[in-house]
């Protein structure tokens, strides 16, 4: 009975194992046949164990000027890391994992201006997860937080001559603007967010589609040990490289602009300024800028982020009189020897009445033409609702372009208010206030004068290259967009325009240039306070200038408006002005090589700078001596390989002249302008950081020193001082031109506007 009992219980448990075992074979038999377990493809997730993988870094496309200075490109950063894993030491001589926590943290706080003490917390956290038997917590590498990134070349550096076993680093790429605050409302600003850039104002953003990379990656198998394998199946996918834009934007115009908007801001501290310069044959806009600007290396506290010129709509004042004028002429209605009463102006008993701005005093019985020059509220309002009528008027208004936005490819434009409803609306209208417009509807209207009727829309964007071969993938055109007036009708107003500026009675007399006839309208408009009314005070004004020159066939239309600046009680709200109108047209005319249509000053003559190139330095030295009073010798060669600026351009007798020798060193920058820092990089393919505004002060590399090609070159600016001369040197030649006695201008007690 016992025995029948034993071999029952034997042959059960017989059974039990052999299913047991049938069980385990058939899955290892699954597991082999199908290679996976719960869903899991064992192949995969073997092949994921073992492969590495990085992205490969892409560079955004470069943002250049017209004549090719790069305006912003990705520049290298670095982010420092700490090899924690023994592991990764195991089978090496040298440890390749930090070892000592204490002594790595002492090392790197100075450098990376952080608390050693949070270092080795942050080593010694990582180091201890080795410790936990949980694997899944165990970290290969720690990093420092936001400390530890964007470190500069000079940075990396000096951490790797430390020598400190385990510390790495990554390279990524950042967005820089090598010349600061220069065009930053037009270029914009890019951030970099999750590892990639994107732009966020200017043409970082309307031309993101083109500037966007697309990052590559490379993956391959290795050993527990990082070693990549003798077949490691490398799989990658190429980078994708954005697209390079070239602007309209000119770098010697823009120089100008923005070296006079600086010396306004310094002088006048005013609420804004807003100036632009274009090409009315063309519509390209060739400089633009406002303040307050910003750095786009530094948003951390910026003040203005609107591009104002395209952005800001306000009651821009007698400028508008232009296109009043414009309209008159154009339809057939304008006779400039007719003669009305000045003073004052009542259409309509009901109607407020209009006062010219020397309080309603007039000038007694005058002509239209004079009413013009004199900037007469009264004869504009005359125009607008006699002469033309309600209809017309609105007409011409709207072929203008007053009541719609311009299409520049630019983002954020606004678009002026057309109050028009009544007769004192339309009155108002006529001389620039109720309704608002902004400076680029300004500039747009004003390209139809100074271009014969055809009215062009203005364009920032040159063209957009391929950044691997330079092929151009897109062009910017010029489109004219309305024939507002017709040529004859153009030529009559340039020529009422002029006579603002060369009469004994214009307001602009101040804003008359040396050698280049300007056409222009001074305006001084009332600053709107709401439901009060307009604000009050010698202060409160939008005091602005639409000119072109010169002014029989104009190269160059450009408007200026500063907003509240703090004057003296000695001076006129137009000396901001005309200080960068005068500073910037005389500039850029003389630097587009356009021919004086007026009496040269002996002490600005423009020369044709001669080829000296393989002369003797002596030789060429004496040579250029005869004609220019600052020659500048770069390096202790025998033999000239070329000048600053190239041979045979038009230069100003007293602008400086680099000699290039054969043997070039780093010549001393103090004193100098931007421009002349640039002509100096290029020639020797320097990447230039500005910090500040002005002329330069300190320079990275020392007087004497050797020139490395791809260097980098840090320049610090500074302002000239107020009297207008560096304090180290003679100011830049193009800051020497003799500036005209400011005559006195009529228009500083007009109400509602002042002309």
């Amino acid at each position: 009975m016992k025995s029948k009992r034993t071999h029952r219980g034997a042959a059960l448990l017989i059974l039990v194992f052999t299913i047991m075992f049938l069980v385990v074979v058939g899955r290892f038999l699954y597991i082999e046949t199908t290679q996976e377990v719960q869903g899991v493809d064992l192949n995969k997730w073997a092949e994921d164990i073992r492969t590495s993988s990085y992205e490969i870094d892409a560079l955004r496309g470069k943002i250049y000027d017209k004549n090719g200075m790069v305006l912003a490109y990705d520049r290298p950063t670095f982010r420092l890391y700490a090899i924690v894993d023994p592991n990764y030491s195991a089978n090496l001589e040298n440890p390749k994992h930090v070892e000592d926590p204490q002594k790595t943290a002492q090392a790197l706080a100075p450098v990376l201006d952080m608390e050693a003490s949070e270092i080795e917390e942050t080593l010694r956290d990582g180091i201890a997860t080795h410790e936990d038997e949980d694997e899944d917590n165990n970290r290969f590498q720690v990093e420092f937080g936001s400390d530890a990134r964007n470190l500069t070349q000079k940075q990396k550096e000096e951490i790797e001559e430390l020598e400190l076993p385990g510390i790495q680093f990554i390279e990524e790429a950042k967005r820089y603007y090598p010349n600061g605050t220069f065009a930053s409302h037009v270029i914009g600003f890019a951030r970099t967010q999750d590892g990639a850039i994107s732009g966020v104002t200017g043409i970082e953003k309307q031309m993101e589609k083109y500037l966007q990379e697309e990052k590559g990656a490379i993956s391959y198998e290795r050993d527990k040990y990082g070693t990549k394998l003798l077949d490691p199946n490398t799989v990658m996918k190429e980078p994708d490289h954005g697209e390079d834009v070239h602007l309209t934007i000119d770098q010697k115009i823009q120089t100008f602009l923005e070296d006079a908007l600086t010396e306004v801001e310094e002088q006048y501290n005013p609420e804004k300024i807003m100036a632009a310069v274009m090409d009315p044959d063309t519509g390209e806009i060739l400089a633009m800028g406002n303040r307050p600007s910003y750095n786009p290396n530094d948003i951390g506290n910026v003040e203005n982020w609107y591009n104002d010129i395209i952005s800001y709509p306000f009651e821009v004042g007698s400028p508008m009189k232009i296109f009043t004028w414009a309209a008159a002429i154009d339809a057939g209605v304008y006779d400039g020897s007719d003669l009305y009463k000045s003073g004052t102006y009542r259409p309509t008993e009901q109607s407020r009445r209009i006062r010219d701005h020397n309080n309603g005093e007039g000038w007694g019985t005058i002509s239209f033409d004079e009413g013009f020059r004199r900037s007469s509220n009264v004869a504009s309002s005359i125009l607008a609702y006699e002469v033309l009528g309600q209809e017309r008027y609105r007409e011409y208004i709207e072929k203008f372009g007053f009541t719609e936005k311009t299409g520049i490819d630019l983002p954020g434009e606004q678009v002026g208010r057309l109050v028009y409803d009544r007769a004192s609306e339309v009155i108002t209208t006529s001389y620039g206030q109720g309704s608002t417009t902004t400076p680029i509807q300004m500039l747009t209207a004003a390209s139809a004068v100074a271009n014969g009727g055809q009215m062009m829309r203005p364009y920032v964007l040159s063209e957009i290259t391929s950044s691997d071969t330079g092929e151009v993938l897109k062009e910017g055109t010029s489109e004219v967009i309305g024939e507002p007036i017709t040529e004859d009708t153009a030529k009559q107003v340039r020529d009422l325009m002029e006579s603002v500026v060369t009469s004994e009675d214009g307001t602009g007399q101040s804003f008359k240039l040396q050698n280049f006839s300007l056409a222009g309208k001074t305006g001084t408009a009332q600053i709107s306070d709401g439901p009060r009314g307009y604000l009050t005070g010698r202060n409160n004004y939008v005091f602005s200038f639409m000119g072109m020159a010169p002014a029989d066939d104009p190269e160059l239309v450009m408007y200026v408006a500063v907003q509240q600046p703090d004057l003296e009680p000695t001076e006129l709200g137009s000396e901001p002005v005309s200080y960068i109108v005068k500073t910037v047209m005389e500039n850029s005319l003389h630097y587009l090589n356009i021919k004086p249509d007026k009496d040269q000053s002996p002490t600005v003559r423009t020369l044709s700078l001669p080829d000296v190139t393989n002369m003797s330095v002596d030789g060429a030295t004496e040579r250029l001596r005869e004609d220019f009073e600052h020659v500048e010798v770069i390096g202790d060669g025998q033999e000239v390989v070329t000048t600053l600026p190239e041979p045979k351009s038009q230069v100003l007798e007293n602008q400086k002249i680099m000699i290039v020798t054969d043997q070039p060193t780093m010549p001393d920058l103090t004193g100098d302008s931007l421009r002349d820092v640039h002509r100096l990089a290029n020639q020797f393919n320097l990447n230039v950081e500005v910090m500040g505004d002005g002329y330069v002060r300190n320079q990275s590399i020392k007087p004497g020193a050797e020139i490395k090609e791809n260097g980098y070159l840090v320049v610090e600016l500074s302002p000239p001082s107020p009297d207008g001369e560096q304090s180290t040197e003679e100011p830049p030649p193009e800051t020497e031109l003799e500036q005209q006695n400011a005559d006195l201008e009529s228009e500083e007690a007009e109400s509602p506007d002042q002309g």
